[in-house]
């Protein structure tokens, strides 16, 4: 029920039948949220460091961005979507490391569903997530490569700090990496030190011309 104001000052309830659709997108929103607390559990066995579902996320949509746009030749608003909502489910099933693997079974497509259940796009969600885990098309393809470098690139700030183990880790990582551009990429990454962009290691010069 919306209250309207009127031109003499009057009070008019409205009844805006939309306003119930609304409803499944505000909790949408809210339990996306789950995603900023939910860690991710890799780091507990590495030693060092710390990610939410929502950091790998965020960046996973940005090395798609850029495989996509090295690709040349696929959509790239649909990776990004797919990016989006590839670990969506995790707000309900939690992060589960390949050891957690070995002696759980999780649900997570039925969490998406779950998820998507009641909201205007969610045939869209689950649609994207599905082409996600069946990795037929280019595009899944590519986010998968992003989804692990995005993996490679957080072994590779802890690495340097002075975390050897995370070396090994980058090793088995680089493995599942598929398309050459990911490889490519994957190298030069691998000899960037993590501090270079701003000048914490020779060739970054981000910090000088501070105004």
């Amino acid at each position: 029920m919306i209250i309207k104001k009127l031109k003499n000052g009057a009070k008019e309830k409205v009844n805006n039948k939309n306003m119930s659709k609304l409803k499944p997108i505000a909790n949408f929103l809210f339990e996306v949220g789950m995603l900023n607390r939910t860690p991710r559990s890799g780091f507990q066995f590495l030693g060092s460091g710390d990610q939410s579902v929502a950091e790998h996320t965020n960046r996973t949509m940005y090395i798609s961005y850029v495989l996509g746009k090295l690709d040349g030749t696929v959509n790239i608003e649909k990776m990004l979507i797919e990016a989006m909502f590839h670990d969506l489910g995790e707000a309900r099933v939690s992060d589960l490391n390949h050891i957690h693997q070995k002696y759980t079974e999780r649900f997570q497509a039925d969490a998406v569903k779950d998820v998507a259940a009641g909201l205007p796009f969610g045939a869209e969600m689950v649609q994207s997530y599905t082409e996600h885990e069946e990795r037929k098309t280019p595009e899944s393809k590519l986010v998968k490569d992003a989804d692990t470098l995005e993996w490679i690139i957080s072994l590779k700030e802890q690495a340097d700090i002075g975390n050897e183990r995370a070396n090994f880790w980058i090793e088995s990582a680089k493995e599942r990496l598929h398309s050459e551009i990911a490889k490519e990429l994957c190298e030069e990454i691998l000899k960037t030190d993590s501090n270079e962009w701003w000048g914490g290691q020779a060739g970054g010069e981000a910090w000088k011309n501070k105004t």
